[in-house]
């Protein structure tokens, strides 16, 4: 019933919200009376943060229209290569009437980018696309909101994660591709890529992992206790709602984006409270750029999706209660997860230094499961200073994390490593410790 009386709210507070859109604006707009009358501004400015506390956030679009490549603006149009009933693959092509750009561009990596399925869109990837793709041909998985898809395609597990991200890798490119995983995803990305190296098939060229629960075990956060504090059969019994009627999924079981939504917002309360108690500043001091960042940041944050309730189930007891991947207890059709099979993919992988979602040291346990790359083909960095969201948006991934990224792509696009075919035992890996150099 939580999920009913979330859309009866989500109602009732809608033509709230438009009210104090409208009454905001007619305390603002230089032609109305009322803008000039004591206190018109604390009384716009509080109409507007009234609307936009209680209206609903829908999906933002990546809106690249172009960027600089070698200090030419070349138009970035958005494709869709491949569909699939839980996600879209996304293509960012660049076009350009400039002969030598074009031919740069040509010979530029290709990247797939896979996004997290954890509570927002892939648009909060924005501007790791968008610094990407000065460099890159770029690929993003779109993943579909759940309350979106009919019930009768059927479910979504973890495993079919995998399967698709496998599907991606074949179609983009294969052995001549890069793969890019943020946070979520780190954990099936490399699930997918060592089922392909243990069945013979050609890997990528190079994968970078970026802030991801490889093994959660390390370092917890308040997101990796919860999962690992609580039974299995509580995640099953609380968090686990069925989309209502008036959605085209009406009847599947989800993760609500909302409560995802909830649960982040109440790591830091006292932050969202002084970002929107600026925000409203702001608004009377006229200061439109900072209002405008508030509204960027917060558009985009404030837009959740639903998750596949049986994916959802299988991501908490496979990654934070059984941790299958580190146990080497994980298998997928049969066939047992071995990241050890992988040969011919060098490895980066970074982690911020604030980092408060996953911990320091999950990202870089990769490292010792991926004991079949040759130690001088892995890498690792660290990013002073970042938190969670610092590691692929802002300054700090422009300035600090993007350059690491860009060099470490484009060294193994042009030196590809040689996949070697393995069907040997584990073997022990060595200390992650000999590994800790910067690409």
């Amino acid at each position: 019933m939580l999920y009913q009386f979330f859309e009866t709210q989500r109602a009732l507070l809608s033509p709230f919200s438009e009210f104090a859109a409208a009454s905001a604006k007619l305390y603002s707009h230089p032609l109305s009376p009322f803008a000039h009358t004591p206190l018109s501004q604390r009384m716009s400015a509080g109409l507007d943060l009234m609307h936009r506390l209680a209206k609903d956030y829908e999906k933002p679009e990546f809106d690249i229209e172009s960027v600089e490549v070698d200090g030419v603006e070349v138009a970035v149009q958005e494709l869709v290569p491949l569909e699939k009933p839980f996600c879209r693959l996304l293509r960012f092509k660049r076009y350009t009437d400039d002969p030598a750009v074009l031919a740069k561009m040509k010979d530029q990596p290709t990247v797939l980018v896979v996004a997290p399925l954890s509570g927002h869109h892939s648009t909060l990837l924005r501007e790791t696309v968008k610094q990407l793709l000065k460099d890159h041909k770029v690929y993003i998985t779109d993943w579909t909101d759940a309350r979106m898809v009919p019930l009768e395609v059927g479910p979504f597990h973890l495993d079919d994660y995998i399967k698709y991200v496998q599907e991606f890798i074949r179609l983009v490119g294969g052995a001549d591709c890069h793969v890019m995983s943020v946070c979520q995803p780190t954990v099936p990305v490399l699930a997918a890529i060592s089922l392909m190296a243990s069945a013979g098939e050609a890997t990528p060229r190079s994968m970078t992992m970026m802030g991801g629960p490889i093994d959660a075990r390390k370092s917890p956060t308040a997101v990796n206790n919860l999962a690992m504090n609580r039974s299995f059969s509580w995640f099953e019994n609380n968090v686990i709602y069925r989309v209502p009627t008036n959605f085209p999924g009406a009847g599947r079981e989800v993760y609500p984006g909302f409560l995802q939504h909830t649960g982040f917002v109440a790591m830091n309360p006292d932050r969202h409270l002084t970002s929107h108690y600026d925000y409203f500043l702001d608004l009377v001091r006229g200061d439109d750029e900072g209002a405008e960042a508030h509204r960027r940041f917060y558009d985009e944050y404030n837009a959740v999706l639903d998750m596949p309730a049986e994916y959802y189930l299988d991501t908490i007891k496979t990654v934070f209660q059984d941790f299958a991947l580190v146990n080497g207890t994980w298998q997928v059709d049969g066939a047992f997860v071995r990241p050890q099979d992988i040969t011919g993919t060098a490895l980066l992988t970074v982690e911020g230094e604030l980092d408060d979602i996953s911990g320091a040291g999950q990202t870089k346990a990769a490292h010792d499961l991926c004991a079949g790359v040759p130690k001088q083909h892995q890498y690792h960095y660290d990013a002073i200073g970042a938190g969670h969201y610092g590691i692929f948006s802002g300054r700090r991934w422009r300035e600090n994390v993007y350059p690491q990224v860009r060099d470490f792509i484009a060294k193994y696009d042009a030196a590809p490593l040689t996949s070697v075919k393995s069907g040997s035992p584990a073997k022990a890996a060595p200390s992650t410790r000999s590994r800790n150099r910067k690409a």
